[in-house]
């Protein structure tokens, strides 16, 4: 899962990335309004963790564009993308502007990592139409607080890049995504990617889980199929 972090407080920023790549997240981070609102432009996030007092204005300019009307053919950036706000505004008004807004979610400065992340993984659920903490698909189970797969009641033993790749594909079932799309999902800005990363990772996935769990659509990319498929 790739977050955007919107963050000016240095020591803040880096003690969010550091915790959240432990977590194996994939993370970048930017300290303006600008430099935020362009890289939603370029990228794909799974989710942002948005602070409201940057140095060139306010985050929720970042909420009120980025669920406001969208120009014809635009893509990027989404809509949809989860929000989650991180501030020391506490008072109740402001909370509920937040979410007034579009905020998904809105946590207090200073804040627990543990419900941080528990609070992104409900976001993340929602955003993908899952209320279980456990998602079940076929013959698998994945939890992904414990980051834990099963595959017919037995644990699978799995790299954390693997279970990523599996969790990018879970999350999309049923939709192509290409080799381009999964890196994404899976490095942050200035990581260095082998050229066949990703296919290395899916040929561990199918000794795994077995060759039809996912399927390669030739010239295109990598889907999982839908359940009935």
């Amino acid at each position: 899962m790739r977050i955007l972090v919107v963050e000016d407080n240095p020591g803040i920023a880096a003690g969010l990335q550091a915790n959240l790549e432990q977590r194996r997240y994939a993370v970048d981070v930017c300290s303006h309004v600008a430099d935020a609102w362009h890289a939603l432009g370029l990228e794909r996030f799974d989710a942002v963790l948005l602070d409201l007092g940057l140095p060139d204005g306010d985050g929720s300019e970042i909420l009120r564009r980025l669920r406001g009307p969208r120009r014809e053919g635009q893509t990027l950036p989404d809509p949809a993308t989860p929000v989650l706000i991180l501030t020391a505004r506490d008072q109740v008004q402001e909370r509920v502007a937040g979410l007034n807004l579009g905020a998904d979610d809105y946590l207090v400065k200073p804040f627990d990592m543990d419900e941080l992340e528990a609070r992104l993984r409900a976001m993340l659920r929602r955003a993908g139409g899952q209320a279980s903490p456990v998602i079940r698909h076929g013959e698998l189970e994945v939890d992904p607080a414990a980051r834990t797969v099963r595959r017919l009641g037995q644990l699978v033993d799995m790299s954390p890049r693997e279970f990523s790749v599996l969790w990018v594909l879970l999350q999309a079932r049923g939709r192509v995504l290409s080799r381009q799309q999964i890196e994404e999902h899976l490095y942050s800005w200035g990581s260095a990617v082998e050229s066949n990363a990703v296919e290395v990772h899916i040929h561990h996935l199918r000794k795994k889980l077995g060759n039809a769990a996912i399927v390669t659509m030739r010239g295109v990319g990598y889907f999982l199929p839908t359940e009935n498929t």
